[in-house]
């Protein structure tokens, strides 16, 4: 029996999430309403972070999970469960920012949404992701603000990486899986993506200047 034959088993063995999706594709629908209440909550966080609107978020889950549940019948274990959803979240939501920016709209950008862990995760992100170690005490609420501008200012794809690295605690061989990349490039687009997030917060960090700050005035400064 060749390797391409013995792999889809062993990833049924080893990943109870893929052995739900399997029942899934036998027509089990309890099966795909535990796998929606398992991962509705992870996935719900990811999207709004990445595309900062709680309701544009819930519209993009309910999105994917339409996407995993069309895709039902023809779904082979290639890989875990968790990173097949999310390899299908960075599609949608990847074509979700590239239509918002060829429709080019304008808006006051906003807030990350009301969930009580919302602003600690934020603050870990920040504090792990940008290796900085801040000199002043901070505010939770006003960390996790700052934070999300600072991961505005990333590109998409380095948001996202860093999202699935932080939130859903995915090894680089998960990230190039969902992300379509290569192991080695999954590396330098995390390793970019903390640099750039050290730079952006290290004002902040060390005397309160929250990103976007600097650049405003000193276009006043020109001005």
């Amino acid at each position: 029996m060749s390797l391409s034959q013995t792999q889809p088993l062993s990833y049924e063995q080893a990943d109870p999430d893929v052995r739900l999706m399997l029942q899934v594709r036998a027509g089990n629908a309890a099966a795909f309403e535990e796998l929606v209440l398992r991962y509705q909550g992870r996935l719900l966080t990811v999207l709004e972070h990445l595309v900062n609107n709680r309701e544009q978020a819930e519209d993009l889950a309910q999105e994917v999970f339409l996407r995993v549940f069309r895709a039902r019948e023809r779904y082979e274990p290639g890989a875990k469960f968790s990173t097949w959803l999310f390899t299908i979240a960075n599609n949608v939501a990847s074509n979700s920012l590239r239509s918002k920016s060829r429709r080019k709209e304008v808006g006051m950008p906003s807030r990350p949404g009301n969930s009580d862990s919302a602003p600690m995760q934020l603050d870990q992100l920040a504090l792990a992701a940008s290796g900085q170690l801040p000199t002043r005490a901070l505010d939770k609420a006003e960390a996790a603000e700052v934070v999300q501008l600072a991961l505005e200012s990333l590109n998409p794809r380095q948001r996202m990486a860093l999202l699935l690295s932080k939130f859903e605690g995915m090894s680089y061989q998960d990230i190039a899986a969902a992300m379509e990349m290569t192991v080695q490039a999954t590396k330098s687009l995390l390793s970019r993506g903390r640099e750039n997030l050290r730079v952006i917060l290290a004002p902040y960090f060390e005397s309160g200047v929250r990103p976007g700050e600097l650049a405003a005035a000193d276009a006043e400064d020109v001005v």
